[in-house]
């Protein structure tokens, strides 16, 4: 038969495992919203599903205040994932769904020499030739992309974020069907038969 104090002590034991539970769930919570507080997450929903997208505003920060306003201006409701790549990027940010091109604002600086790598399920800007012609134009790497980093003496495709939520609906998009589309005289290759669009793009609180 177990003697009082033994009682007390299975007691206390249990009493203590939940408040162990608790403090345990706390901590977890409480690194969540330091890492949070530390880079801004964006919150895209998509006619696929929600994308969270953290920004590393340290990293890239040209990029990331370019992402930013145009997140915060209402820019990416309404525009297309217009450029789908199986086993590469889906591509969006430029378009709405009848291909019309958005007006944007100008170019910003390449920021692709910030050490940050053009892995799977990070975001990078979209250009043209000129190194330091991106707008508003982003793509996510469907799988790691070393090509897309800047060679010694070169630039690369600059890396400002990462999906750390609905990469599965990511590789979603990517399986969209696409087609070449010649639109306004315009040869478009890549452009997915079924529009995928943005229905809203927010800075979570």
């Amino acid at each position: 038969m177990p003697t009082k104090t033994t009682w007390i002590r299975i007691i206390a034991v249990l009493l203590a495992l939940p408040l162990a539970a608790l403090v345990s769930g706390q901590t977890k919570t409480a690194k969540k919203v330091a890492a949070r507080a530390k880079y801004p997450v964006v919150a895209m929903e998509t006619t696929a599903g929600t994308i969270k997208i953290e920004v590393f505003t340290d990293k890239a920060p040209v990029t990331a205040k370019n992402f930013l306003e145009y997140v915060n201006s209402g820019f990416y409701t309404g525009t297309i994932f217009h450029r789908i790549v199986p086993d590469f990027v889906v591509q969006g940010g430029g378009y709405l769904v009848d291909m019309t091109p958005k007006l944007t604002k100008p170019g910003i600086k390449n920021e692709s020499k910030n050490g940050l790598k053009n892995l799977r399920g990070t975001l990078s800007m979209a250009r043209h030739a000129d190194a330091n012609s991106a707008t508003s134009q982003f793509f996510i790497n469907l799988k790691d992309n070393p090509h897309l980093d800047p060679l010694p003496g070169g630039w690369g495709y600059a890396v400002f974020a990462k999906v750390v939520e609905g990469m599965e609906v990511v590789d979603k998009i990517a399986k969209v069907k696409t087609a070449t589309r010649s639109i306004r005289g315009t040869a478009f290759d890549n452009v997915p038969l079924q529009a995928i669009a943005v229905k809203s793009a927010t800075v979570l609180p």
